[in-house]
């Protein structure tokens, strides 16, 4: 019986063992690793000389994998061919990178593996680390150091390719266009700053690109582009400031497309002075009209309906005296027909514009039949023209508060390049109490030149209004949706009305602009001053 309690005893005193060990056991979590994985060894190692192998081995203290690292490597000076880097897809402790191409002799080489090495639980990035070897017997040890920043929005891009051509007997203008630079760094996607390393004295090109296709050219009809005037000496203490610019492309016309059986679209790039001119005779009974598109560079050859093939076109490029020949066959499609369309469908802000555009060439309107009428019904007087360039009616009469009103077109109103006409349309819209807006007014003081451009736009850079002026003046955005604005100041330097762009080959910056630090909150009925001092 004694032996029997003891049995029971001691089974029970393992059970409540067992459960105690149990609950130590349970993780109950703790501090979150936050260490990058660190490079233990290097082989060869790092800083070398006379380097001769075509494969490199790091090695780390944890398990790491590989984040992004076709953006994030950079090679400099940049190989033909990008190395192999393994293992990807996998965690291992090692890193190898093999190279496919000769490597040049007597160059120092430097691979940033930017922020592509992560540890495999956490991700923490090994920030910025560098393998630097010399196929020759020193390493170069000069920097060039520099901003880089947008000519025109507020933040710069990310991954902008900062290069440096070393200016020899074959260097020339063009060369950024057919051969990758002698060295090239990246600001990746975590700051605007560039640092070129391991560079050696000599006389070079700096230009920044927005390297959409990764090749190390500059792509005219895809790449910013942001360049320094000068030579730059190395060795140097300056800091250098690249902005950033899309160019406007070279000239060039595409291939004309029937689009429909009333139009033929011209599309093209870089200088606008267009003429087309059909070398096929039509019939006299033909009528043709060219518009352009609002939003891109696209001509439009509009023409009444007739039966042919094919019709061959010259189109000439008056200023630059370049003359392309096209053939455009006939093909079954649609037919355009009129569509207008009104810029507001509601609400109406006292500092809006109404304009009702047309997708076909508007030929005349008649203003007896169009009327505005109030929520009363009473009739409101307006003036109503014509703007042929644009393609669509502005409409202009007082607002206000609180009031709404009705639009209606009967048909006549408008007659298009066609001779179609409207049907009754009624557009309604409303106005809100000017308490429901707010008020801006803004003194531009310190370094400021004129003519100017101010401009207020979103927080995403659309534009909401701008003023030009000519001298020093209160600039007043009245009646604002309230909400957060940035404001930029444009330096019209030619004095045309709207912001340049720079060219590389010129050598021409573009027009400077410059950004209010800060967001500006816009309230409701109130009335806001700010002064807008520019140190630039």
């Amino acid at each position: 019986m004694v032996r029997r309690i003891l049995g029971c005893v001691f089974f029970i005193f393992m059970v409540l063992a067992f459960l105690q060990c149990a609950r130590r056991g349970n993780p109950s979590g703790g501090p979150k690793d936050i260490t990058p994985p660190k490079l233990v060894k290097a082989d060869p190692e790092n800083m070398t000389v006379n380097f001769k192998a075509n494969t490199i081995r790091l090695y780390f203290d944890e398990y790491i994998k590989l984040a992004d690292v076709q953006n994030q490597l950079i090679v400099s000076p940049p190989l033909k061919y990008a190395p192999q880097i393994k293992p990807q897809g996998s965690a291992n402790k090692y890193v190898e990178i093999i190279f496919k191409d000769t490597l040049k002799k007597n160059t120092t080489y430097t691979l940033n593996f930017g922020q592509s090495i992560v540890d495999n639980n956490e991700g923490n990035p090994n920030s910025f680390l560098s393998y630097v070897f010399s196929t020759g017997t020193y390493i170069d040890s000069l920097t060039v150091s520099g901003v880089v920043r947008d000519a025109f929005n507020k933040d710069a891009d990310t991954f902008i390719s900062v290069m440096l051509y070393e200016i020899d007997s074959s260097f020339t203008d063009s060369t950024i266009y057919k051969k990758p630079p002698n060295y090239i760094t990246n600001t990746l996607d975590s700051t605007t700053i560039f640092r070129l390393k391991n560079l050696k004295a000599g006389n070079y090109s700096i230009v920044a690109i927005k390297d959409a296709g990764k090749n190390n050219l500059f792509d005219q009809n895809t790449d910013k582009i942001g360049f320094y005037n000068d030579t730059i000496s190395v060795p140097t203490d300056s800091i250098f400031l690249l902005t950033l610019f899309n160019e406007i492309p070279d000239y060039s016309v595409a291939v004309p497309n029937f689009v429909t059986e009333n139009r033929i679209i011209f599309g093209y790039q870089g200088e606008p002075n267009i003429a087309i001119e059909p070398l096929t005779i039509l019939p006299d009974s033909v009528r043709t009209i060219i518009t352009k598109e609002r939003e891109t560079d696209t001509l439009n050859y509009w023409f009444t309906a007739f039966e042919i093939d094919s019709i061959i076109f010259k189109v000439t490029n008056e200023k630059l005296n370049v003359i392309d020949t096209f053939t455009v066959k006939t093909r079954k499609v649609g037919l355009d027909s009129l569509v207008l369309t009104p810029n507001k469908r509601s609400s109406l802000n006292f500092e809006d514009p109404f304009y009702i555009s047309a997708n076909t060439p508007i030929s005349s309107i008649d203003t007896s039949n169009i009327r505005i009428i109030r929520r009363d019904s009473t009739k409101v007087k307006f003036n109503a023209d014509l703007d042929s360039v644009n393609n669509k009616i502005d409409i202009k009469f007082d607002l206000e508060p609180n009031e709404q009103y009705g639009v209606a077109l009967l048909p006549g109103a408008i007659v298009d390049f066609f001779d179609a006409t409207n049907d009754t349309l009624v557009y309604r819209l409303s106005t809100k109490s000017y308490a429901d807006y707010g008020n801006l007014r803004l003194t531009v003081a310190g370094n400021a030149r004129y003519p100017l451009i101010l401009q207020l736009t979103k927080e995403s850079g659309e534009m909401v209004r701008e003023i030009y002026a000519e001298k020093p003046i209160k600039f007043e955005f009245n009646n604002l949706e309230p909400s957060k604005y940035l404001v930029r100041a444009i330096f019209d330097t030619n004095g045309n009305g709207k912001w340049d762009t720079g060219n590389y080959l010129k050598k021409a910056q573009p027009e400077q602009v410059t950004y209010y630090p800060q967001l500006i909150e816009v309230r409701a009925n109130w009335e806001l001053e700010q002064s807008f001092i520019i140190s630039d």
